[in-house]
């Protein structure tokens, strides 16, 4: 054999041999590639409890959206199911269960976790407080979110602004409010900060989830109830227990709803899937808000015309003294630990420096556009 032809065999074998050991190499990474494809290809599960009635309009189908935009944003590698409350746990329990990690998300609103730290409640409503733009304006350009994570932390449990309610209504009444003295005594379903300033104006506040508010109105149980606006109340029925349906709502300006994540789950998920589920609070936070201002005028339409709600401005005698009361029980609880102290600072701030612009943007054009 020349030279030259055993050079080329040789170079043929050389590569043969390449090739051969790059199929072995190629067979190898496809005996173990398979089963990583597969565990990588198996959707990660979570779990997301909810304060709200399954499905309920607004604050449960809100909780939908956030679970569907996960699971569509990460091309199904992370499948988030919903329950309702009483579904595996009571409403008031949710924070709970996040935050042991039997469930990985939940949706609620920070008031209802004010037994673990009263400062809780500055992250859902403040009587008298902020609106909703004004409150998305806090939390994502003030300070507020990272106050927020601040507070929750010790709890292995990491917040995200997931909705918006808007301005709320007072509430439904089954007797007229003309003074100070038609709320001593008045039983009444209202939580977070407003149910500590009826307590000072003489009332008893109670605190309920949502699927027993007709029925303990009804009963007589109480003899008031806030629940959110015209599209959730419609769909209570609270117009068949209550006559009374009084506005403004003083106690909910703009209430922010959460979702809430157990800290190991999150951390435990790829950057990008961590990325995801942030992005998909941040546009349910804006999906559900606007939802609400879609429906709720509507909903108020059928509330008057097909079933004669009276519907009545609160006196200014009684919103003047409300709001009294409410600097004050806002001002104790930042006295009481430094952590509310710095909170409220921020909080107190922001709602000065903003209400200068309010004032003459929003509240401004308001009064001119007129009726």
């Amino acid at each position: 054999m020349k030279r030259r032809d055993f050079v080329r065999t040789a170079g043929i074998g050389a590569l043969a041999a390449g090739a051969t050991l790059t199929g072995c190499n190629k067979a190898e990474q496809t005996s173990s590639g398979p089963a990583t494809a597969v565990s990588q290809a198996e959707p990660i599960q979570w779990k997301m409890v909810t304060t709200w009635p399954k499905n309920f309009p607004g604050l449960g189908t809100g909780a939908e959206t956030l679970a569907r935009l996960i699971n569509e944003m990460s091309g199904g590698r992370l499948k988030v199911k919903v329950y309702g409350a009483k579904e595996l746990v009571p409403a008031f329990e949710v924070f709970d269960v996040v935050s042991e990690g039997t469930a990985q998300m939940g949706h609620g609103a920070a008031y209802y976790w004010k037994g673990k730290n009263e400062a809780f409640q500055f992250f859902s409503a403040v009587p008298f407080g902020l609106t909703a733009n004004e409150m998305n304006a806090w939390l994502f350009h003030g300070g507020g979110m990272d106050l927020w994570r601040e507070t929750y932390q010790p709890f292995g449990v990491i917040p995200a602004a997931a909705g918006n309610t808007g301005v709320q209504m007072a509430g439904w009444f089954n007797k007229e409010i003309n003074t100070l003295e038609d709320l001593r005594g008045l039983k009444m379903r209202i939580p977070g900060l407003g149910g500590e300033v009826l307590r000072r104006a003489g009332g008893t506040p109670v605190n309920l989830p949502g699927g027993e508010l007709f029925t303990s109105l009804q009963s007589g149980v109480i003899d008031a109830t806030e629940w959110v606006g015209p599209y959730n109340d419609l769909a209570f029925g609270l117009y068949k227990a209550a006559k009374y349906y009084y506005y403004p709502g003083w106690h909910e300006p703009g209430t922010t709803l959460e979702a809430i994540i157990n800290q190991t789950a999150f951390e435990a998920l790829p950057a990008d899937l961590q990325q995801i589920v942030l992005s998909a609070c941040r546009i349910a936070n804006d999906e559900i808000l606007v939802e609400y201002v879609a429906r709720n005028n509507n909903a108020l339409v059928t509330l008057v015309n097909e079933h004669e709600v009276d519907v009545r401005r609160l006196p200014d005698e009684v919103l003047n003294r409300l709001r009294e009361l409410s600097d004050e029980v806002v001002a104790e609880i930042a006295d009481k630990n430094p952590e509310a102290r710095k909170i409220y600072d921020s909080f107190s701030t922001f709602r000065e420096q903003v209400m200068a612009w309010t004032d003459i943007s929003e509240r401004a054009y308001l009064n001119s556009r007129g009726s």
